[in-house]
Order: structure tokens, then C-alpha cells, then sequence
């Protein structure tokens, strides 16, 4: 047992580091503060710093007025051409379904932003807690403001897809309700910092060099996650990969003035082969024996999470679009030990879902495969069906949700294309829904017309909607799938899918 002064000692320090947590103000980025669930006891607090940090450190407590519990690690880490350090601390010992406050050290603040520390989190639903929730599915959504998505554009792009004036956006309209969602689910696509020479020549940004590129990416980027610290402070954000992460150009190319380049050759070290998508985040594959933030699963309450990487790593013989020798032309991953690692982990991962505690299996990956659109090689993944849809099928996966198309589609549960007669009634296949609709720079795209006997509604370029989903799970049998619309949040398409379970 420690004396008294032993204790003195130990107290005296901690209530004045209690003290000291303040906040270092900078005009240029404000910390891009993200969380991610590590189970239901922790929590995973990143953030950004222009130096490296010998010792990050994240004080918190069950009140703003006592942050006086610390965690920290020696996690501080960059790449060439990155302009700030990504700091990750994992916080332990948690008590799940409870509302923590935190403040990371050291701390960069924009004085513009509202985000004020202390910040809060809530740590996850245990896994068999019944108690209804709802969580926002978020894909393909861009920077919003000068730098991408605005009330203008360059020549060339749809007027369909510019803002109109006064129009909420999608980050704007995420921040309006964050009180109504448990957490972010992101399967792909941030910031689209990798358009940026796209947007160069179709005037919509002064010009650089292609040596000046890493720089103009640098600042969208930064934007992108500056203008979610609103919401990244306080909800966690379990992401995925897209392609637009792979590297600095998508496609190599200046697609406006046809011009195409080879990007393993122009773009940096650093914004090859998802690099800074790597370093970004940290989620929870360490606990579920995934990969990186390429493929991992975690629990809330009554759904079993799964995030795939429809990028890399396919397996059975198939190579990942945006891997070494795939369709995009990329030079990335693989990133499992051995070829078949995700496929062999995701087989794995279904079968010890106890279904008696979450009955719901919900799936997340970049590409579809079931879409009323052109059956290019870069959109629809039927690679990914081929691998994927068996071990779906085979495990009574309930919903997979994907983006990578810019519109919105909700199909007909599906097995090898075929409708599940049930429809949404209780059926054997799983439900397909893609949302790609949430919005960047040049907008929205069309789907085919007629459309996919399986479609069931749609939203694109000819209706001139940003939004993104709202699942609700009510109870162990019955889900509900909305579709928000960003600019004034009314509810366009929803659908109930019901399963006994």
C-alpha cells in the first residue's frame, strides 16, 4: 500500500497536468481531430500536429472540469510531401455506452473553427445491447468550399452539380444532426485531393507545376478534414478505402484536356499506394485480425460491422483494381502477407458472428457490382461479386452498402443477380443499396437508362440531389434505410428491410 506521501506525489502532478490542457491556436489547419471504436471499452483519438510529438497524449474524464486520466504512445507519424504528423493514442479501460471528454496534447486550434476543447465522445453499444440507434453511411464526399464542391466550377462541368446559392452541403448537413447518429461509416473516397490538376485545367484553380501538385493536394486535403472537425471531434468515423486515396492523380490523367500521365512516375513519395491514407487513420484491425484500415470488423449493440477493400487484396486469383497490374494502372499493395489473406479473414470473421448477439451483419466496400450503369471495368467490381457475394450468401449477410458511382441506387435484395422473390420481406440474399451521391467538385453522374430489372429507386445527375444514408435499427428484425437529402434534409426514398433473425 502507498504512504500518504507517496499518493501526494502522485496527485500534486496529475491535478496540474489537469490544469495545463489548453490549446495552441494556428490559422492553417485545426487538428483534424478523428475517433475510431476499439471495442467497447476504448477508444482511438487521432489528430494532426506540424512537428513530430515525442509523446502524444490524450487527457480525459467523465467530466469537462476533470480531464485528470491520461493516455499517450509513441505513435507520431508522416510521409514526404505530407505538411502535418498524425498523432494516434488508443484510450482503455472505458465503460461502453458512456460519454467521456478529452483533450489531445499537443493541440493545434483554428480560431474559426467551432469545435472547442474539451471535446466528447460516446464509447460504443456492447455487443447485444437492443437499444435502437442510427448511424450515417457516408461515400465519395469531397472537399466543400473553395477548393471543391461550391456555387461554382470550371468549364466543363454539368450545371446540375454546382451548388445552388444558400445550399447546405453534405458536411454542413452531417453537422445539423450529429445528435441523431451513433457514429460515421465511410467505405471510400475523401477530400478528392487527387483531382487537383482536374480541376487546374478546367480553370477552377489557378495553375501550378506538376512539381507544385503535392502542394495544391496538401491544401485540399487539409481542407476536407478541417471542415469535418465539427463532427470528427465528437462521432466516431470508421472509414474504408477508396481509390481516390491509391495516389495523387486518379487515372494519371488530365481528363479535360486529354492529357494522361503515368502516375507512379508524377506523383511523389508519399501519394502512391495509399500512403497517406495509411498513416491518416488507425482503425480497429488490430483487435479483429484485419488489415491496416483496409478490412476489419468491430461491434455496436445488435450489428456486426465489416469494412472490405474492394482496392487491393481481392484474393482467388483476382487482382484489386487499384493494386499492381489491376485495371486503374495503379502501383499498390497488396497489403495482406499472402494473396488470399482478406478473403481467408472475411471467411473467418462471418463465421464467429454470434447472430444471438447481433443479429444484423451490415458490409462495407468501395465498388459495387449490382448497378443500373455502364459495365465499366473502373465502376462496377464484378471481381469483387465473384469473390465477395459467395461467402455473403453463405453467411446471411443482411446489407452491403458501396458508393464509387456518383448517384444514389437502392436494389432488390440479390443472389447472382437473380431477385430475391421476398424482396424485402424476410429474404434469403442480401439487400444492395450505393450511395455515392454525398458530393464533390464535378458532381454527379448518370446511370443507365433503362435501368437494372433489380433497381428499385434512384437519384442522379438529372436530379440534382447530394445527400447521403441514415440506417435506423430498430430492433432485432427491422432496419430502416433512408435517403437524406444535403440541402435541406427532407427524407427522399426510404425503405424498411425486415428479417427474423
Amino acid at each position: 500500500m502507498r504512504s500518504l506521501t507517496q499518493l501526494k506525489a502522485l496527485v500534486v502532478p496529475l491535478l496540474a497536468l489537469c490544469a495545463q490542457v489548453s490549446a495552441k491556436k494556428d490559422t492553417m489547419v485545426n487538428s483534424q481531430i478523428r475517433l475510431a471504436y476499439v471495442g467497447d471499452t476504448a477508444m482511438r483519438v487521432s489528430w494532426s500536429t506540424f512537428d513530430k510529438v515525442d509523446r502524444p497524449v490524450v487527457f480525459y474524464g467523465k467530466t469537462p472540469s476533470a480531464l485528470c486520466n491520461a493516455a499517450s504512445s509513441d505513435e507520431s507519424v508522416t510521409y514526404n510531401t505530407s505538411s502535418v504528423y498524425a498523432n494516434h493514442v488508443t484510450i482503455e479501460g472505458l465503460e461502453p455506452d458512456t460519454v467521456y471528454y478529452y483533450v489531445p496534447q499537443p493541440l493545434i486550434r483554428d480560431n474559426e473553427t467551432h469545435a472547442q476543447p474539451p471535446f466528447s465522445f460516446r464509447t460504443s453499444r456492447s455487443p447485444g445491447d437492443v437499444t435502437p440507434y442510427s448511424v450515417a453511411v457516408v461515400i465519395d464526399m469531397g472537399t466543400m468550399g473553395h477548393n471543391g464542391l461550391t456555387t461554382s466550377a470550371g468549364q466543363g462541368v454539368n450545371p446540375n452539380n454546382i451548388l445552388k446559392p444558400g445550399e447546405q452541403n453534405t458536411i454542413q448537413s452531417l453537422d445539423a444532426v450529429k445528435d441523431d447518429y451513433d457514429f460515421i461509416f465511410y467505405p471510400g473516397d475523401f477530400a478528392y485531393a487527387d483531382d487537383w490538376l482536374y480541376e487546374e485545367s478546367e480553370g477552377f484553380l489557378p495553375n501550378t507545376t506538376i512539381q507544385e501538385g503535392y502542394e495544391v493536394y496538401q491544401s485540399i486535403n487539409n481542407d476536407f478534414y478541417d471542415e469535418m472537425t465539427n463532427i470528427s471531434t465528437v462521432k466516431p468515423w470508421m472509414v474504408g478505402a477508396g481509390n481516390h486515396e491509391a495516389n495523387c492523380i486518379p487515372n494519371g490523367a488530365d481528363t479535360y484536356n486529354g492529357i494522361y500521365y503515368n502516375a507512379s512516375l508524377i506523383c511523389p513519395p508519399g501519394l502512391t499506394n495509399f500512403t497517406g491514407y495509411r498513416n491518416h487513420w488507425r482503425m480497429p484491425s488490430d483487435v479483429s485480425g484485419g488489415q491496416g484500415n483496409f478490412w476489419y470488423s468491430f461491434d455496436h449493440g445488435m450489428v456486426h460491422w465489416i469494412m472490405l477493400d474492394t482496392e487491393t487484396d481481392l484474393g482467388d486469383g483476382f487482382i484489386g483494381p487499384d493494386q499492381t497490374g489491376g485495371v486503374q494502372e495503379d502501383i499498390a499493395g497488396p497489403f495482406g502477407p499472402y494473396p488470399n489473406a482478406q478473403l481467408d479473414w472475411l471467411k473467418q470473421d462471418l463465421a464467429s458472428v454470434d447472430r444471438a448477439k447481433t443479429p444484423w451483419i451490415i458490409v462495407g466496400g468501395h465498388r459495387p457490382w449490382y448497378l443500373s450503369y455502364a459495365n465499366k471495368s473502373t465502376t462496377i467490381c464484378w471481381d469483387c461479386k465473384d469473390v465477395f457475394e459467395p461467402l455473403f450468401l453463405e453467411y446471411g449477410v443482411d446489407l452491403y452498402l458501396s458508393g464509387h458511382a456518383h448517384f444514389y441506387q437502392r436494389s432488390a435484395p440479390l443472389n447472382n443477380s437473380v431477385i430475391d422473390p421476398r424482396e424485402l420481406d424476410n429474404p434469403t440474399s442480401p439487400w444492395y443499396i450505393t450511395n455515392g451521391a454525398a458530393g464533390h467538385y464535378d458532381g454527379l453522374s448518370k446511370g443507365s437508362n433503362p435501368p437494372a430489372p433489380y433497381e428499385r429507386f434512384r437519384l442522379d445527375q438529372s436530379n440534382a440531389t447530394y445527400g447521403w444514408s441514415k440506417l435506423t435499427f430498430h430492433n432485432r428484425t427491422h432496419l430502416t434505410h433512408q435517403f437524406v437529402a444535403s440541402g435541406n434534409g427532407s427524407i427522399l426514398d426510404t425503405a424498411t428491410l425486415y428479417k427474423e433473425h
